[in-house]
């Protein structure tokens, strides 16, 4: 199955406290039952607090401040060739399926 947000795209966030906020896909994560991508952990975005507990010196402690995940549908993938938010299309070229912009019809993948 093909996702239209993956690992490592650069998003902007249509939604919520961190409207606005772009950055980096760091992970997306799936559900359990159907397999669809329904959360993502972006780079600087929706940034919370927890408390650490002591482990090891190489390991933060204490208030550990780090990205919480957000739903998909609240962000958007960014445009490589025009820099706006675009949604995402599908088409064959050389019999691969690849991503669009629909935006700009630029190839991501």
């Amino acid at each position: 199955m093909a996702a239209r947000i993956k690992k490592g795209d650069y998003v902007i966030v249509i939604s919520g406290r961190d409207k606005g906020k772009k950055g980096k896909v760091l992970k997306v994560i799936y559900d359990e039952k159907t397999r669809k991508p329904v959360r993502v952990i972006v780079e600087g975005v929706n940034i919370v607090v927890r408390h650490q507990r002591f482990v090891s010196e190489s390991k933060p402690h204490g208030k550990v401040k780090k990205e919480a995940p957000i739903h998909i549908s609240n962000v958007m993938l960014i445009d490589p060739k025009t820099g706006e938010p675009t949604r995402v299309g599908f088409k064959i070229v050389d019999g691969k399926k690849v991503r669009y912009a629909k935006k700009s019809g630029e190839v991501i993948d």
